[in-house]
């Protein structure tokens, strides 16, 4: 895929999130973006955080921006970053929120390098 267009194989909605978290990686040249959607089928797209008083990764914030929204679960998150995986950090925000959500993993080009399958109850 060249990163332009949406992969044909990921659904729909998927794609969606990778193209959020790639706009938020790119609107402030963070290390990551991440995005994820809700049960409701809102999104929520965040980058990097890198203050002297607070970290978070992006998908740490992308989680926290919807669970501050009253998100009452998550069906997919994606994370934008040159790293290859998402950090186990990253992954253990999704997870504590909803256990069967799944992570894709995408390049900066917007290519899904990897999905991490969500945990059965």
């Amino acid at each position: 895929m060249s990163g332009t267009e949406p992969d044909p194989a990921l659904d729909p909605e998927d794609a969606k999130i990778v193209t959020l978290a790639r706009s938020a990686r790119a609107r402030v040249g963070a290390a990551e973006g991440a995005a994820v959607r809700d049960t409701d089928g809102r999104t929520y797209a965040a980058a990097t955080v890198a203050l002297p008083s607070l970290e978070l990764t992006a998908l740490q914030a992308a989680v926290a921006a919807a669970v501050s929204s009253g998100a009452p679960g998550l069906e997919a998150a994606a994370v934008v970053t040159d790293a290859g995986t998402a950090d186990d950090a990253s992954v253990a925000a999704v997870r504590e929120l909803t256990a069967g959500a799944h992570v894709l993993v995408a390049d900066a080009r917007g290519d899904v390098v990897a999905t991490l399958a969500g945990v059965s109850a």
